[in-house]
């Protein structure tokens, strides 16, 4: 008997602690994390799960989703979604359950996402800071680094910030806006007087797209490489590199919404 409920659940979760979503042997992984948990409360009844995508060690989510396949109904939503986030651990919270189905799916159905890296720089911050932004420690002209952020927007040949390219991929990738502003989202009291927050919205992103986008705005930002150079990087003949992909724990998934 096949699946015949689907249902997408909507969660958002601290990736400080995580080896990703994807599960691998011997390491916390959130889809593991997820799997085990949905199995207790299912009560061992068959499932299956499925992510909207995939996200790096340490990386955090907003708000994403996965895709729920079962056998029988839930015929009390509400209740599941209390009963799964009771069983879930601290770092990981289900926000909504709706049913979909059997043509949806979650990683082909149209989807924009948004992601938003917070750091600041030019001081050593309070430990606490550390699942929720990167520090970097020497001192940035945030001006140029938004001048360059602006650069990014549209559709360009991304092949720069891809890690690992191949000689066969297809690096065309459009990003509808990307822009640096002064970090009023995300607060705490132990967070310093000034941080900053690169927010990037488009369709699909690449292996460690938006940390390698953000690593050269950082050398762009200590002066180790001008516009110039990341106005030629995204250019359709272009080969060089960038090395430098900026810490994981910066990075946020704010937002993902099906088109």
């Amino acid at each position: 008997m096949k699946p015949q409920y689907f249902y997408v659940i909507t969660v958002q979760f601290l990736g400080y602690r995580f080896h990703g979503w994807q599960k691998q042997p011997n390491l916390k992984t959130l889809h593991f994390m997820i799997d085990r948990t949905l199995n207790y409360v299912l009560k061992g009844d068959y499932f299956k799960t499925l992510s909207t995508g995939r996200t790096d060690a340490m990386v955090s989510a907003e708000q994403t989703a996965f895709e729920l396949f079962l056998k029988e109904p839930l015929h009390d939503k509400a209740s599941f979604l209390n009963e799964f986030n009771y069983n879930l651990p601290q770092d990981i919270r289900a926000l909504d359950i709706k049913e979909v189905d059997k043509d949806f799916n979650i990683i082909q159905n149209s989807k924009i996402k948004e992601y938003h890296y917070v750091f600041s720089e030019g001081q050593k911050n309070h430990p606490f800071c550390a699942p929720f932004m990167t520090t970097i420690l020497d001192s940035l002209d945030i001006e140029l680094m938004k001048r360059g952020a602006q650069l990014f927007q549209g559709k360009h040949n991304f092949k720069t910030y891809c890690y690992k390219p191949t000689l066969t991929g297809s690096f065309l990738r459009e990003i509808n806006y990307c822009k640096l502003v002064e970090n009023d989202l995300y607060t705490a009291n132990f967070f310093p007087d000034k941080s900053y927050i690169l927010k990037v919205h488009g369709k699909g992103f690449m292996r460690n797209q938006i940390r390698l986008m953000m690593g050269a705005l950082i050398y762009l930002g200590k002066h180790d490489i001008d516009l110039d150079y990341i106005e030629q990087s995204l250019k359709p003949d272009n080969t060089s590199i960038m090395e430098y992909v900026a810490p994981a724990s910066g990075l946020i998934l704010h937002k993902v919404t099906f088109t």
